[in-house]
């Protein structure tokens, strides 16, 4: 089987197009935690040269998406216990300012994305696409911090995000799984809508802390 999709419409440079089969395979759980990148295998199923992999490698590990070990090459990120622990704590304490600020700032037209946002989500969860769903779910709660209007705030949110994309798939490949989210992200809109933010804080830090917890059972101790 192949480790990357390479079915789809390239972007306007090399780089691009890698970055994004990279991510993607990641994102997916083609490439798992811990599993080494092998440069020239993927050089030449992308049909592209060493340079742009590269390249591509290096973005993947400012974003904390991939390591590099002396002599043995690039590696998929792979977190701790306690790192997945400490990303989502912290997310919880930033999250929660977002969420705060966002409500006092929500328009009906912003609800109106959110809610456009949660129907792909859901979309992505009834055809069992966990990419999709990844990117959907991830659409939505950037779209709802992006509405605190706090750039700086949004932009360290997102970051830790990308931290965890690689752990993702492994939450999303479960049908229950995915039903919860559904279910949380609509709690959570009931509490927007009704501007109440301790409301919606409360239903976030839920949702977030049952990914931990199936994560922590998944993950070597």
């Amino acid at each position: 089987m192949s480790t990357v999709d390479t079915g789809r419409g390239r972007p306007p440079t090399a780089q691009q197009f890698v970055l994004g089969e990279l991510r993607r395979a990641i994102t997916t759980g083609r490439l798992r935690p811990g599993a080494p990148i092998r440069q020239d295998a993927l050089a030449e199923e992308l049909g592209v040269s060493r340079v742009p992999l590269r390249e591509a490698l290096k973005t993947l590990q400012g974003e904390g998406l991939v390591s590099y070990r002396a002599h043995r090459g690039y590696f998929v990120e792979e977190l701790s216990l306690d790192d997945l622990r400490e990303v989502y704590r912290i997310r919880e304490l930033l999250e929660a300012e977002a969420v705060r600020q966002a409500v006092a700032h929500l328009t009906d037209d912003d609800l109106d994305v959110l809610e456009k946002a949660q129907r792909e989500v859901e979309r992505a969860s009834a055809a069992a696409d966990v990419l999709d769903m990844a990117a959907a779910n991830r659409t939505f709660h950037m779209t709802l911090y992006e509405c605190a209007r706090m750039p700086r705030l949004t932009r360290m949110i997102a970051s830790l995000w990308d931290a965890t994309d690689a752990y993702r798939s492994i939450y999303y490949g479960d049908d229950h799984n995915r039903r919860r989210v559904i279910d949380e992200h609509r709690a959570a809109l009931d509490a927007l809508r009704a501007r109440d933010p301790d409301r919606a804080i409360d239903i976030l830090d839920v949702h977030r802390a049952h990914a931990v917890t199936t994560l922590e059972s998944l993950m070597p101790h």
